[in-house]
């Protein structure tokens, strides 16, 4: 990979001794929201069995993981901290269908080592925050991506609503650095860390902004969602073209999930 930049830095060394714990803590430290996120996520991609999905910032694999259950696609997954994907690579060692349907590598999305429109799909996750240009990552992500094809993220998000917003803000700065400690001292530095880098993301680039960023790269039709009150967003779009032709019948059990309109929340 390219020499490493100071935020680049920061996030390899915040990631590097968390992935032991990162699955069950996450979801504790969100209240169990984390895995429903993801769950939302996945279910916008209507990928079909026979495609590629490119699952970057894969971290442990947990969106790998539901892409090949739900879909039973081929997903790459690729991230950048070697330590997560050893946690990746050792949840596929012990389930021998993932292992068939999923590879991993490491790299950025700043610099995907593909070719262009090489996958069917695309997601990624946490990631917009940790990059110096996300706007150019955009147009990165989107080059990969076959026309017709969907990609879809999941970050955290600031609620919009001013009562939630101030409870937000309280948890964020008192109780998950205080929740974090009960676990290490990595995940109380981690818990720190989240409650200044993700307010600070959305001063400088609005959920609006984030959406014309999706749109100068090429993706259409972008779709908002807020989840659990504001605390996370899951966004959908699709590159224009000719679609990919994803499987009916995982198209008619994705189309159970409200995911229509072009800002809702759940």
């Amino acid at each position: 990979m390219p020499s490493a930049t100071p935020r680049k830095r920061e996030a390899l060394e915040l990631f590097a001794p968390l992935p032991r714990h990162y699955d069950r803590v996450a979801a504790a430290l969100s209240f169990g929201q984390d895995p429903r996120w993801r769950k939302a996520m996945v279910e916008a991609i209507l990928a079909g069995g026979e495609q590629r999905v490119l699952d970057v910032a894969t971290g442990t694999g947990l969106v790998a993981q539901s892409l090949v259950r739900r879909y039973g696609c081929e997903v790459v997954g690729l991230d950048q901290s070697a330590q997560m994907l050893a946690a990746a690579e050792a949840r596929i060692a012990s389930d021998r269908f993932l292992g068939k349907r999923i590879s991993l590598m490491r790299g950025e999305a700043e610099h995907l080592p593909f070719e262009e429109e090489e996958f069917d799909h695309l997601t990624f996750t946490y990631l917009l925050r940790y990059v110096d240009d996300p706007g150019a990552t955009m147009i990165e992500l989107a080059r990969v991506l076959k026309p017709g094809g969907r990609i879809a993220s999941l970050e955290f998000f600031v609620p919009p609503n001013p009562a939630w917003r101030a409870l937000w803000r309280l948890y964020t700065h008192v109780g998950l650095p205080a929740l974090g400690r009960l676990v290490s001292r990595e995940w109380a530095h981690t818990g720190s860390f989240l409650a200044k880098s993700i307010p600070s993301f959305y001063d400088a680039y609005p959920i609006e902004r984030v959406v014309a960023l999706w749109e100068q790269a090429g993706i259409a039709d972008v779709h908002v969602r807020p989840m659990s009150l504001g605390g996370g967003v899951v966004m959908w779009g699709t590159k224009p073209g000719a679609p990919p032709g994803p499987d009916p019948q995982a198209a008619r059990a994705c189309g159970e999930a409200d995911i229509d309109g072009d800002i809702e929340s759940a």
